[in-house]
Order: structure tokens, then C-alpha cells, then sequence
């Protein structure tokens, strides 16, 4: 229970005190092709399930063209089916870069022996790095809080999900709450919008997803799944009711596979700090919201959630 809290608190300490400041303006690279390519003569960018194929392919299309147009080498989208399918991809050194939940990150960096380098994270409007998870359930639903949701059903969205899986259930440990007990079932929706869409057919009574947690609560927030729903119109937050919210975690990083050249990598830092201000269309499409820009990040920087997994094998194996 010590080691518990201990790690829960410091998340919080680590989301509170490990912002980063925007950096100068930074040009974007010249195009052209660089004598990186005959290294990295086509960049596979992974893209993390929990939404439809065809809006996630909408999304990326203005990045992977800017890319592609920037750097002169062919870009590959890698359409994974969930989290895991991006994981387990730089682990067989078949991706190059990939927008990643903060425990898809430890995930990937755990299972490619250190093979993943982040590069940078969103800053959201009010000038954090963190979002948080949030429990919610259909507006109808007679269930106002946690302790409501005893003996009721909650979907998960995806094992390597912070917000969707770890989080919450590391939280609920740390309040005494057995996850495996509490409820009366849960299940993997296979993704936060399936998560939100199961919950409103009521086949859960609750789910767990992402969201900036700032911002309109009408328009899901400044950004997360939440809100990228609700501009696709696919719901209104009216149908819903937030029932419990997380401590603050720290924004998923936009990674690069550690073992492609240096000049590459520094070249994709440079692409990416300037791209919310040189495309801001291209850049919001890609970040699912409103947040002020990417700053650099470091390794360290999600060391906790490489502790949280650990934690949560320990669990498993407890379990058996």
C-alpha cells in the first residue's frame, strides 16, 4: 500500500512540477531530402487504435503529406487495431515515429529494451503538460459518483490506455477500492470512443476516458476523446454525466524510434516544435483539441508510468 501511494503521489508531484516552457519560435525545416533517408528511406508513423479507421486517417492525412512534402521520403501510416499493435511495432523496429498515450510509451520503451526516444507533448491552453482521466456515465444514470458505481458494470478502454485502464485502476487501489471486486463486471471496449458508445447503448454502466479536463464542458473540454467526439458530432456531452476525475498525468509524448540517426531525430524535433504555428490546422487535427503547441520532453520525464506497469504485472501475477 506504501509503494502505492508513494507512486500516486509522485504523479501528481511529476504532473505539477515537470512543465516545460514553450520554446522560441522554431522554422520549419527547409525541404529537401536528407542524407539521413538512405537510412530511413520511408517513415512508418504509428497510429494508436480507439478510433474509427476512417477518422483516424482523416485526421493524419495533412501530416503525413507535410511530411512526406518536407523531408522528400515516402510516409506509411501503420494502422494499428489498439495500442498494443504500435507497441509491439517498435519493438520489431517496423515503426519510426507514433503519437502515444504516456503508458503506451513505457510500454513500448519496456518491450523494444529502450528502442523509443519521446521527443515532445502538448502544452494545453492554460500552460500545463497533464490531462486527466475521468469517470462518466449516461446523463440518465441514477449513479452520481464512485461510490455509486459499486456492483455497476465499467469499460475499460484499452490495457496500455494511462487514462483508460492504468490510472484509474491504480487510483482506485490507492482509495481502498479493488477493481476486480468493486464492480459488478468490466471489459475491454476496444478503444474510448467504443468505451463511450457502449456506455450510451448501455451495454456499461460507466467508462473511462481522456480528456484536458479545462476548457467548455459542453464541447468536451479543450481536448481528448471527449471533445473529438462531440466535433464529430458523434455525441453531445448532454447524454453524459463526468462522475470522477484523476490526479493530473502527463501528456502522452509524440515518439521516435531511438535507434534511427541522430540528424534524423533532430530533424523530426525541429518538424514537430514548428508545426503548431507553421500549420496550426495540420497540428490540431493531429492533437484532438486546442492545446497551445508541443515542447520538448525527456525520458525520465515517464519514468513513473514504467514503475506504474511494473506495478500492474506485480498485480497480475498477484491475481494467479
Amino acid at each position: 500500500m506504501l509503494a502505492r501511494r508513494a507512486l500516486l503521489a509522485g504523479l501528481s508531484l511529476f504532473a505539477a512540477t515537470h512543465a516545460r516552457a514553450a520554446p522560441d519560435a522554431v522554422a520549419m525545416p527547409a525541404p529537401g531530402r536528407r542524407a539521413w533517408a538512405s537510412d530511413v528511406p520511408l517513415i512508418r508513423v504509428g497510429l494508436l487504435g480507439g478510433e474509427n479507421d476512417a477518422d483516424r486517417l482523416a485526421r493524419w492525412d495533412g501530416y503525413i503529406k507535410l511530411l512526406q512534402a518536407t523531408f522528400d521520403v515516402p510516409v506509411k501510416p501503420l494502422m494499428a487495431a489498439d495500442y498494443a499493435g504500435v507497441i509491439q511495432a517498435f519493438a520489431a523496429r517496423q515503426v519510426e515515429l507514433a503519437y502515444m498515450s504516456p503508458a503506451a510509451y513505457a510500454a513500448a520503451w519496456l518491450e523494444s529494451n529502450g528502442d523509443i526516444e519521446p521527443l515532445v507533448t502538448a502544452e494545453e491552453a492554460d500552460g500545463s503538460t497533464s490531462y486527466v482521466s475521468v469517470m462518466y456515465v449516461r446523463a440518465d444514470s441514477a449513479i452520481t459518483d464512485l461510490a455509486g458505481m459499486r456492483g455497476h458494470s465499467l469499460a475499460w478502454a484499452d490495457p496500455n490506455s494511462a487514462s483508460g485502464y492504468l490510472i484509474p485502476r491504480a487510483e482506485f487501489r490507492g482509495l481502498g477500492i479493488d477493481p476486480e471486486t468493486y464492480f459488478s463486471r468490466t471489459g475491454f471496449a476496444g478503444g474510448h470512443e467504443q468505451a463511450v458508445i457502449a456506455v450510451l447503448n448501455r451495454q456499461y454502466d460507466a467508462g473511462v476516458t481522456w480528456t484536458s479536463g479545462i476548457g467548455d464542458a459542453a464541447r468536451g473540454y479543450t481536448r481528448g476523446a471527449l471533445r473529438s467526439m462531440v466535433d464529430k458530432k458523434m455525441i453531445a456531452m448532454k447524454d453524459l454525466r463526468i462522475i470522477w476525475r484523476s490526479r493530473p498525468i502527463r501528456n502522452g509524448p509524440l515518439a521516435v524510434r531511438a535507434s534511427t540517426p541522430t540528424s534524423f531525430r533532430a530533424d523530426m524535433l525541429a518538424f514537430h516544435l514548428a508545426l503548431p504555428v507553421a500549420h496550426p490546422d495540420i497540428y490540431h487535427a493531429v492533437d484532438m483539441g486546442t492545446s497551445k503547441g508541443w515542447v520538448p520532453v525527456r525520458q525520465e520525464d515517464y519514468a513513473v508510468f514504467i514503475d506504474m506497469l511494473k506495478q500492474e504485472a506485480v498485480e497480475r501475477r498477484r491475481r494467479r
